[in-house]
């Protein structure tokens, strides 16, 4: 079901974010100063192909400097990234078809609201923070 929800949603929205994203990433790496950005808006292109079997985690260990980035792209562009991904997410919702596309665009709204310190993990880990050792005790 995943594959079918992900090619239906390549074609009526997926492709088109991503293009979005990927061209918002080529141009964050033409200063040295936005790659990071950059790098974030290739990675949320990629989340935008194929988001269903996906979920985004906050990394553990990211420190400062992600919040301080974050905090920049919240105001250049999260919050204009985050209310289009809320508009459509509402108006896929206003069908019954259309749920499973509304809730990929609401999934997309912590990552585009503040990309920095975030992975994108598969969805059938049960735990996604396996990948940085146990949990402090």
């Amino acid at each position: 079901m995943r594959t079918l929800l992900n090619i239906l949603w390549l074609v009526f929205s997926g492709l088109w974010l991503a293009l979005g994203y990927a061209i918002a990433g080529l141009v964050c790496f033409l200063l040295v100063v936005t790659i990071p950005w950059g790098i974030a808006c290739f990675r949320i292109a990629v989340y935008a192909l194929w988001p269903f079997g996906y979920t985004v985690v906050q990394r553990p260990g990211a420190g400062a400097a992600s919040a301080v980035g974050n905090l920049v792209w919240l105001v250049f562009a999260g919050i204009w990234l985050t209310l289009g991904h809320i508009a459509a997410g509402i108006g896929f919702c206003l069908t019954v078809i259309g749920i499973p596309f509304g809730i990929a665009h609401f999934k997309m709204v912590p990552v585009s609201l503040m990309p920095l310190g975030r992975e994108i993990v598969r969805s059938d880990a049960a735990y996604p923070s396996y990948r940085w050792g146990p949990a402090p005790r």
